[in-house]
């Protein structure tokens, strides 16, 4: 069933396996050329109530859209409230240098598939090139951190990432929520991930819904098939002639 669309929406949208498709290195993604028209039209029937939450930088997320919307980044760590304002920083723990250096001396790192995205208050280890290394980047991430107390460690799809404990994406659709345009609003969290789960239980305790997007377990009482998917619904949302 194509998940409904209530009357005063406020969108919440993660970006890859949700908007773009997942590639096999975080600066290998597509974008579709429409996307940019649909995230405006998106914006424009919500009177600017959409925001991108995803576990990228915020300026990533620029520059791939080409449109500065509402975000937050990081699962969090980075957080701007409004179309082009200022972009709130978590400071990185001292932590994440003894982390940065562990991981640089992992003894598969480089040269099997396995590469590592620096995100300064982030760092995540990716093997969507190398599956097999699941096992073995899951073990390493988990060595590597278990002295580091400030860090918390998120599994994703084909990636493993460590950040400052105490915000996800749930944290991050309340904070919208406190405010204009979102403020009173029914919230809607679409995502991919297991990392999407957060905003999909904070959308659903806020009077909306969560939309899984793929197969998987989720608290979503919705789903839609993969990304074309989700393209269409938002159209069909923003009114874009089919």
């Amino acid at each position: 069933m194509t998940p409904p669309v209530p009357d005063r929406p406020a969108l919440f949208l993660d970006f890859d396996g949700t908007l773009v498709e997942i590639a096999d290195r975080p600066d290998g993604v597509v974008v579709a050329p429409s996307l940019h028209d649909l995230i405006e039209r998106a914006v424009a029937r919500t009177d600017g109530a959409v925001a991108v939450v995803s576990g990228r930088p915020v300026k990533e997320i620029d520059r791939f859209l080409g449109i500065p919307i509402a975000a937050a980044g990081m699962h969090g760590l980075e957080f701007r409230r409004t179309p082009g304002g200022e972009i709130e920083h978590q400071p990185a723990p001292p932590e994440m240098d003894t982390l940065r250096k562990r991981i640089a001396d992992f003894p598969f790192m480089g040269s099997s598939g396995v590469v590592m995205e620096d995100k300064g208050a982030g760092l995540a280890v990716h093997y969507r090139a190398e599956p097999s290394r699941q096992e073995d980047v899951v073990a390493a991430m988990d060595r590597a951190t278990e002295d580091l107390d400030t860090l918390h460690l998120i599994h994703g799809k084909m990636v493993v990432e460590a950040k400052r404990r105490g915000f996800d994406k749930g944290a991050a659709v309340r904070a919208f929520l406190e405010r204009a345009p979102f403020a009173g609003r029914t919230p809607i969290f679409i995502g991919d991930d297991v990392t999407d789960e957060d905003g999909i239980r904070a959308a659903n305790a806020a009077g909306g819904y969560g939309i899984k997007v793929g197969e998987g377990s989720t608290d979503a009482p919705h789903r839609l098939p993969d990304v074309a998917a989700v393209h269409a619904w938002l159209a069909a949302l923003a009114g874009v002639p089919a």
